[in-house]
C-alpha cells in the first residue's frame, strides 16, 4: 500500500514546494521542501513532521538531526499544510523579570526562532517589579495562551506557578532544576559547573579565591555557591566567609560586591561572579583601583553572555547555552501542551551541558606584591 504523504507535502504553497516563494532556496534555487530536511537528516518525511509538531515519540538523537537540518536549510512548513495536520498556531507566554540584558537577548533568540519553528505565537509580559510577576501570568492566562514559559526569577515563583496550576495552564521553568511537580524544567548542573570552574581557578594557583553570590531567591544561586566551597574543599582550602559578597545578577550589584572584596586587607587574586555582569562590574572596579586583570586580579564570571566578549579583557566564563535552553524549553511546552490534552504528567527536568570557556581576564596569582 502507498504509504500517504506527510501534510506538508499534499498543502502546496507559493511555490509548491512547502514554504512562500522567495523565502530560502534547495539545490536548483528551489524553496526547500520537507523531503529536502528528510534526506538531509536521514530519515522520513513523516519523522520531520513529527519533530515540527512536537510530538514525543521521537528519538532525542534523531529530533536533533533534524533540527539541525530545518535550521541549515531554512526551511519553514507550509502554514495550510499544519491547518491540514491539525496543527493550528499556538500563543506561547514568555514572563520575564531578569535584570540581566545580555540573558534576555540569548533567550528572546532561541525562543523566537523555535516559536517561528513550532508555528506558535510568543507573547512577551515583562514585570518590571518583582511582585509584578503573578499579574504578568493573569494577563497572559487572560490573553489565551496555550502554555508559559519562566525564566528566572520567574522559573521558582512560587505564586506564579501556583497561578498556571490553577487555570491548568501548562508551564516550563527555564534555567533551573528545581521546579516544583506538574511543571517541565530546562536546565544545566549549576553546581557542577561552579566547582569545575573552581577547579580551573585552583589549578592557576589561586588560593584566595572571592566569590560574588547571584540571587539569594533562586536555587541555581544556591547550587553555583555551592560548587565554589566544594571546589575548595576538594583542594584542602579553608572557606573564608569573608570572600564571599552577596550580589543580585546586576551590574550594579556587581560592582558593590567587587569593592567591597577588593578593600579587604588581604583582597582575592581572583573574583569569581555568579553571573557575566557581575564580572564585568568586577573588571571595571579593577580598573578604578588601578588593577591589571588578570595581571593583579583574575575575573571569571558565569553564563556566556555578549558582554563577556564585550568587555577587555574578555572574559573566562562558564557557558551556559541560555538560546539552546530557551529552544529546547518551547519544544518542551509544546509537548506539554500535548501532553496535557490527553492527561499525560510533563516530563522530568532536562540537563544540557555547559561549557568552560577561558579566554583573556585569568591568570596565575601575581608573585610580587601589587603596585
Amino acid at each position: 500500500m502507498k504509504t500517504p504523504a506527510a501534510p506538508e507535502d499534499i498543502a502546496g504553497s507559493d511555490d509548491g514546494a512547502g514554504r512562500p516563494a522567495g523565502s530560502g532556496r534547495a539545490r536548483g534555487g528551489r524553496a526547500p521542501t520537507i523531503g529536502d530536511v528528510a534526506a538531509a537528516a536521514g530519515v522520513s518525511p513523516m519523522t520531520v513532521s513529527r519533530v515540527i509538531n512536537g510530538e514525543a515519540n521521537v528519538r532525542p538523537a534523531t529530533r536533533d538531526a533534524v533540527t539541525a537540518a530545518v535550521a541549515a536549510l531554512r526551511y519553514a512548513p507550509n502554514p495550510a499544510a499544519r491547518s491540514l495536520a491539525g496543527a493550528g498556531a499556538l500563543r506561547i507566554g514568555l514572563l520575564y523579570a531578569n535584570p540581566s540584558a545580555g540573558f534576555l537577548s540569548e533567550l528572546l533568540l532561541g525562543s523566537l526562532e523555535q516559536a517561528a519553528l513550532r508555528h506558535a505565537q510568543l507573547v512577551v509580559e515583562r514585570c518590571d517589579a518583582e511582585d509584578q510577576g503573578l499579574d504578568a501570568a493573569r494577563r497572559a492566562v487572560a490573553g489565551g495562551v496555550a502554555g508559559v514559559l519562566l525564566p528566572p526569577p520567574l522559573c521558582e515563583d512560587g505564586a506564579v506557578l501556583r497561578f498556571l496550576d490553577g487555570a491548568r495552564v501548562p508551564a516550563v521553568a527555564l534555567a533551573t532544576t528545581q521546579a516544583p511537580a506538574g511543571t517541565a524544567a530546562v536546565g544545566i548542573d549549576d553546581r557542577l559547573a561552579a566547582l569545575e570552574m573552581t577547579r580551573h581557578l585552583l589549578g592557576l594557583g589561586h588560593r584566595r579565591i572571592g566569590f560574588v553570590t547571584g540571587a539569594p531567591d533562586l536555587s541555581a544561586s544556591a547550587r553555583r555557591y555551592d560548587g565554589y566551597r566544594a571546589g575548595l574543599a576538594e583542594a584542602g582550602v579553608v572557606h573564608d566567609e569573608a570572600l564571599v559578597a552577596p550580589g543580585l545578577y546586576s551590574y550594579r550589584s556587581g560592582l558593590d560586591a567587587a569593592e567591597r572584596l577588593l578593600a579587604l586587607d588581604r583582597p582575592p587574586t581572583a573574583v569569581f561572579a555568579s553571573n557575566d555582569d557581575m564580572a564585568a562590574a568586577a573588571v571595571a572596579a579593577a580598573h578604578r583601583r588601578g588593577l591589571d586583570v588578570p595581571g593583579d586580579l583574575t575575573v571569571v564570571g558565569f553564563d556566556d553572555t555578549a558582554l563577556a566578549t564585550a568587555i577587555w579583557p574578555e572574559l573566562t566564563t562558564v557557558r551556559q547555552p541560555i538560546a539552546d535552553m530557551a529552544r529546547a524549553a518551547i519544544d518542551r511546552l509544546v509537548a506539554v501542551i500535548r501532553r496535557s490534552d490527553r492527561g499525560e504528567a510533563p516530563p522530568p527536568a532536562q540537563l544540557l551541558a555547559h561549557t568552560l570557556v577561558r579566554r583573556q581576564s585569568d591568570a596565575a596569582p601575581r608573585q610580587r606584591p601589587r603596585g
